[in-house]
């Protein structure tokens, strides 16, 4: 099941949301300008490493490019591969703006990086000793998602599902059964394989719920219902464009 569009359109300007995406793209293409082993220096340079955090263990001064502590941010802009971006900005694109006009611009912006931050420091807690990098903006999004999962359950989410083609599925749903997979799959015997931080994602949607009412403007409702159709299957207009129709 793979979201591709939200129907919940807006009045405002998500351009918090745009710069946090056109920064990952502009930094993912700074990481494939560089050869192998200076991308992999780059990595382990601007990714989290838990071990940094709370162990001795200290990177060769020539490769140390920022404080062990502001990993935690520079982390959330690197990622690993085309695939990783790319499911990354799919989810930043469709959740975030809505999150973003319903908490205003600074403070999505100061909600982001926070959840991301909670979503790096649950991993790194897990195994303090860990020599791994772990990079990616899916902590902070999956921050975004929670407050997206509060604000908007009943928003209607596009998905992609076989054999059925596009999907009308509200977003409790989807959202909800996404972080089960995550929290299912961060507490199986292989959850922790494939390079995947599931508890990242746990701990960032986590984050998301806990931090939204301190973030969330009064007049801001929770629960609200969106501008999306009820749920259905709907099959695609021939105007419509891949991704569904534009907001």
């Amino acid at each position: 099941m793979l979201p591709l569009s939200d129907d919940n359109p807006h009045a405002g300007w998500p351009v918090v949301t745009w710069a946090l995406i056109a920064a990952c793209v502009i930094v993912y293409l700074w990481q494939a300008t560089l050869p192998a082993g200076l991308g992999q220096q780059a990595v382990y340079a601007l990714g989290m490493v838990p071990a940094l955090l709370f162990t001795d263990l200290q990177l060769d001064p020539s490769i140390a490019l920022v404080p062990a502590w502001a990993t935690l941010i520079t982390s959330m802009f690197l990622h690993g591969g085309l695939l990783h971006l790319g499911g990354n900005m799919l989810y930043m694109w469709i959740f975030a703006d809505n999150v973003e006009v319903a908490l205003g611009h600074v403070k999505f912006l100061a909600f982001y990086l926070l959840c991301g931050v909670a979503a790096a420091l649950t991993q790194a807690f897990l195994d303090t000793e860990s020599r791994i990098p772990m990079i990616g903006a899916s902590g902070a999004i999956s921050g975004v998602l929670g407050a997206y999962f509060l604000l908007f359950p009943r928003a209607n989410v596009r998905v992609l599902m076989f054999p059925w083609g596009m999907v009308g599925v509200p977003a409790v749903v989807v959202l909800g059964l996404w972080f089960l997979l995550q929290l299912l799959d961060g507490v199986s015997a292989t959850g922790g394989q494939g390079g995947v931080a599931f508890w990242a994602h746990v701990g960032g949607f986590l984050a998301g719920l806990a931090l939204l009412p301190f973030f969330k403007p009064a007049h801001v409702p929770y629960f609200a219902r969106g501008h999306g159709r009820a749920f259905r299957i709907s099959r695609r207009d021939p105007k419509d464009g891949p991704w569904g129709r534009r907001r």
